[in-house]
């Protein structure tokens, strides 16, 4: 008799609020113990990244920044804080799409987001907003080690934030850092229930799983920002967000 597959996600309890060099495995392997979860070899974190942010020290005060003429023109288009748009900037390799509320833009590391992801909210400060990781997939992989060095157990590590959608309303829990499991999945030339060999069949599973974690963590005060999960159904290889990343010419609607 073949077994269920499984896949269980839980939220670990009372993570505090995250600082600047705040050790995040030392946080997580607490919230283990007061939950009663066991970390064990093939699980996965699944961490917000907000809270990867502020350990990285990539909290920014709006007092602090100086907009250039070019930021001061676009907020006009965007009605948004020529400050905020400064550091939109920053982070950019490029704008695609600028409107009244809306700005768009290629971020340094490649992501297609709004606002390169920079985000107000628990940014623990009016004036402040946090900027998202300078490297996530190497945060994800300093986590993983840092996990394996107190554990003795190679864990799965995924960095997620919330995007939007080019097709869809609504954000979705998305992986912008992964390691130790795959990012992409390539089926290809893998039979079908009819033996027929799958010719096109990609699957963004780092990107299944972020959002997966997401529906615990919440998009409010919450406060769940680290999520376990046992039964990821993959096989395991070293991975990245990174290969999740459409090349531009392949990507039609940006030509």
């Amino acid at each position: 008799m073949t077994a269920p597959a499984t896949l269980s996600l839980t939220a670990l309890p009372g993570i505090p609020t995250v600082t600047a060099g705040a050790d995040l495995v030392r946080l997580v392997l607490e919230a283990t113990e007061r939950s009663g979860v066991t970390l064990a070899e093939g699980d996965v974190l699944v961490l917000a990244q907000k809270i990867v942010s502020k350990a990285e020290g990539r909290r920014v005060r709006l007092a602090e920044v100086s907009p250039s003429a070019r930021a001061r023109n676009l907020a006009r288009t965007v009605e948004k804080d020529p400050r905020l748009v400064e550091l939109i900037l920053q982070e950019s390799q490029e704008v695609l799409r600028a409107r009244p509320g809306v700005l768009i833009v290629v971020h340094r590391l490649g992501f297609v987001l709004a606002n390169a992801g920079i985000d107000a909210s628990n940014a623990d400060g009016e004036d402040s907003v946090l900027l998202l990781p300078l490297d996530p997939d190497a945060s994800a992989e300093r986590l993983r080690r840092g996990f394996y060095a107190a554990l003795g157990a190679t864990l799965g590590i995924v960095i997620n934030d919330s995007f939007g959608r080019a097709w869809r309303l609504g954000t979705v829990g998305t992986a912008i850092g992964v390691a130790g499991l795959p990012g992409l999945v390539d089926l290809r030339g893998r039979p079908d229930r009819n033996g027929r060999a799958l010719r096109v069949s990609e699957v963004g599973a780092a990107d299944e799983l972020a959002a997966a974690a997401s529906l615990l963590m919440g998009q409010g005060d919450e406060g769940r920002p680290v999520i376990h999960a046992r039964g990821f159904p993959y096989a395991r290889r070293a991975g990245r967000a990174g290969e999740l990343l459409r090349p531009a010419p392949l990507d039609l609607f940006r030509r």
